[in-house]
């Protein structure tokens, strides 16, 4: 075999990464990177004998050959200089800090100024005031006639982001004084207030300088009503994106607007979304129901009907209203906002899946609607209006019948991580990319679950340009019974990429987590790996409700280890075949009759 540094290509296809007599190389990190991590680890391989030094020090390899050590990092730049006989690579990675320190002298810390956009907020409402200055300075806003004071915060805690816990350093940090100054009041009169104006004081001097938009009082009695454009609105905790997601809002749905934040806006409810997913009902009046209230509505009957594969329960309104969906063990509820019961008289048959409906009025706006079901296993709901009437369809467990082939009458939806050379995804040390890989045995997978009686649908069966939501869109299109994406996974800089390795299953609706659970103990027994953990992860290709869905990574691309195993031929039809027993397993388990 010709020694360079590639991939071994069988019938046109790749196959495996060649180990041969490869030049010295650094897969990551990539030229002049910057981070604010403590550390960085390098990824890379040289040809099995001899030693690699960095910086003058041997370090660890594996029997390939391949590296991933880590190494702390100073403030500012960092030169590691990598030599392997004659070779020689040098790169520099640049530590950032992680949060800007305070201004020197009369002067605001740039962009800390808060609100950082027009915000509006209901009378008596606490309406709060940030900036970063000089720990030493005195710091004040001016607005609607009040001058209000902000105090400063000195020695903060401070979370690190979701990120850290996949390298278990989660924990609270307290940072120095960095010259955070805050402080809230409350105004009572509806109207615009204006721009906040702050002011800085420092050794006989003032600085001044205004806020980033203009504050306003809502009139509760004045409220503008909005409804959802998007065909699932993304309903989160508070005004960013890095808010927790709440339940989608389906198209059509509408609320009263109790508060906005830059682009994003408060409804009656309690969720924020963004304002460009909705657009306002400028003539409310003509929307009349029984409250009186354009946003609100009562419901009387709600009835029930079968249509193939699921069981759609359909509650009549007069307006399209706010709801969120819980799930649990053998239970899933429906709550609807803004809504108050009249309810004498509901119909439900005898249901494939449901044993009973039970509903309470919880609050004077809120309505719980509780579906006892006959299984503890849960296949996927949907959501949507018809009109002003909420249809809630809950799936059917899929109907098997050829005892010899324990997936007939299954669909798997299979999701091959990444996909194209401008989605490469992780790469191991020789530069292999995890898009490869993940096809590879995304295909091995889908030929194994076939033979069992599945239809397998693949979102991509090449090197394709998918973003997450075009994935998303595929599962929603084709409603599987089940969908997996695969994936082989990474670290953040902050990891310790020579000693983590394992397999890991991500959930998002208690409807996957059985599944998660399942497959993940069943890989990593049956294929004697190491467990990276289960995990709830708010991941586009975790989030589908309308069928348990789960992400796998498969190993570390960047462990040394166990990168071999995972570009080894014979290891790979293991491990598809494990993922297709687990599957067989976790199906005829779930759908065994009590």
């Amino acid at each position: 075999m010709k020694q360079f540094l590639g991939w071994m290509v069988v019938g046109g296809a790749i196959a495996a990464p060649v180990q041969a007599e490869q030049p010295l190389f650094l897969a990551y990190p990539p030229p002049n990177h910057e981070t604010t991590a403590e550390q960085i680890f390098l990824i890379g391989t040289a040809a099995p004998g001899g030693e690699v030094e960095v910086n003058g020090q041997v370090i660890q390899r594996s029997e390939a050959g391949h590296f991933a050590p880590s190494f702390p990092l100073e403030m500012g730049e960092n030169r590691f200089t990598l030599r392997y006989g004659s070779q020689e690579l040098t790169t520099v990675v640049t530590r950032l800090p992680s949060q800007p320190p305070a201004p020197q002298g009369l002067a605001f810390g740039e962009g800390s100024l808060k609100p950082n956009g027009a915000i509006a907020r209901l009378p008596g409402e606490p309406i709060c005031f940030g900036a970063i200055a000089p720990p030493q300075a005195q710091v004040s806003v001016l607005l609607g006639g009040q001058v209000i004071p902000l105090q400063a915060q000195g020695r903060q805690t401070s979370l690190p982001s979701n990120l850290s816990v996949l390298t278990q350093q989660n924990q609270p940090q307290t940072a120095g004084d960095r010259g955070v100054f805050q402080g809230c009041s409350t105004f009572s009169t509806p109207g615009v207030l204006g721009t906040p104006e702050f002011q800085l004081s420092l050794g006989g001097q003032i600085r001044r300088e205004a806020g980033a938009g203009p504050v306003e009082i809502l009139s509760p009695a004045n409220l503008a009503v909005v409804t959802v454009t998007a065909e699932e609105a993304i309903a989160r905790t508070g005004p960013a994106s890095d808010y927790s997601r709440l339940t989608p809002l389906p198209k059509g749905s509408q609320a009263a607007v109790t508060g906005r934040e830059g682009d994003w806006l408060r409804l009656d409810y309690g969720a924020w979304l963004r304002q460009s997913e909705t657009e306002p009902l400028t003539d409310t009046s003509a929307i009349r129901t029984t409250s009186g209230d354009a946003a609100r509505s009562i419901i009387r009957s709600a009835r029930s009907r079968a249509v193939p594969g699921w069981t759609e329960i359909v509650f009549p309104l007069e307006v399209p209203v706010p709801v969120s969906v819980q799930q649990g063990d053998d239970v899933l509820t429906l709550s609807l906002y803004n809504t108050t019961a009249q309810t004498d008289i509901i119909r439900l048959d005898d249901d494939p899946i449901i044993e009973r409906l039970d509903w309470q009025q919880v609050s004077p706006s809120r309505i719980d609607y509780r579906f006892q079901l006959k299984s503890e296993q849960q296949w996927g709901y949907k959501l949507r209006y018809e009109g002003s009437s909420l249809v809630l369809s809950l799936r059917h467990p899929p109907a098997r019948s050829d005892r010899r082939r324990p997936l007939e009458g299954v669909t798997v939806l299979l999701d091959p991580g990444h996909g194209s050379e401008n989605d490469l995804g992780a790469r191991g040390p020789t530069g292999y990319p995890e898009k490869d890989v993940a096809l590879r045995v995304s295909q091995q997978v889908r030929d194994r679950l076939e033979a069992r009686g599945a239809k397998v649908v693949m979102t991509r069966e090449g090197d394709d340009d998918l973003y997450p939501q075009d994935r998303v869109d595929i599962i929603n299109q084709q409603e599987p019974t089940l969908a997996l994406s695969l994936h082989y996974n990474a670290l953040p800089d902050s990891g310790d990429a020579e000693n983590t390795q394992g397999l890991s299953a991500f959930w998002y609706h208690p409807q996957a987590h059985s599944l998660a659970v399942f497959l993940h103990n069943y890989l990593t027994e049956t294929l004697d790996r190491p467990s990276y953990g289960v995990f709830w992860n708010n991941l586009a290709l975790t989030r589908p409700a309308v069928a348990p869905a789960v992400m796998l990574e498969l190993g570390f691309m960047i462990h040394p280890e166990e990168y071999e195993w995972i570009v080894d031929p014979e290891a790979q039809e293991d491990l598809a075949e494990a993922i297709a027993e687990g599957v067989s397993r976790w199906v005829s388990q779930s759908t065994r009759q009590p």
